[in-house]
């Protein structure tokens, strides 16, 4: 599945779906944002659902979306990051559930 396809398919009907079409044309374009990590947690999952996830995720991406968030507000950064997560589990669930 293409770019193209990609942005014809409408994943922001799907809760997080913004983040993780974000996250898609993040790493694609080798960009390591917030949404880039959060898709290459769960890129596996992703990709059995059948996202175009590239394939050179950005590695130990956990440590890396903690670090980042702490890097703005390291008080809040353990809730955000839950909370992140949480968020690309209810898109990968709403996915799978709603025939992506």
């Amino acid at each position: 599945m293409g770019s193209a396809i990609l942005a014809a398919m409408d994943l922001q009907a799907f809760p997080g779906g913004d983040l993780v079409q974000e996250g898609i044309a993040d790493l694609a374009r080798g960009t390591e944002s917030i949404p880039a990590l959060l898709v290459s947690i769960g890129a596996p999952r992703l990709r059995r659902i059948g996202l175009p996830v590239p394939t050179d995720v950005i590695p130990s991406p956990e440590h890396r979306l903690y670090e980042k968030l702490a890097e703005t507000d390291p008080d809040s950064a353990h809730s955000r990051y839950n909370a992140l997560v949480r968020r690309l589990v209810s898109f990968e669930n709403a996915a799978e559930c709603g025939g992506l």
